[in-house]
């Protein structure tokens, strides 16, 4: 678990999360979870990854470029394609 802090709409916010940097955790990400902490995905550099929430629970994506937020969706179940409108490097 490790800190992670923004700014959204002018407010500031405060999670614990689980970082998931590596090609297994991501793979994974909240699949077959019934609780988990707020995972972080970070990537190398800036992409517009396509995801889904086949097997998850519904949930809000928020993508990062920087220390600025991109795009927020809330996101329900069995979505095939999900993406953010820009770039990113960061995907909680």
């Amino acid at each position: 678990m490790v800190g992670f802090n923004f700014k959204y709409k002018g407010e500031e916010i405060n999670l614990e999360v689980k970082i998931c940097d590596n090609i297994l955790s991501q793979a994974r990400g909240l699949m077959f979870k019934k609780k988990s902490l707020p995972l972080l995905f970070v990537f190398k550099k800036p992409n517009r990854m396509k995801i889904h929430s086949f097997f998850c629970k519904p949930f809000i994506a928020i993508w990062f470029n920087g220390e600025e937020v991109v795009d927020l969706k809330v996101i329900k179940k069995s979505r095939f394609s999900i993406r953010s409108k820009e770039k990113f490097d960061k995907l909680l």
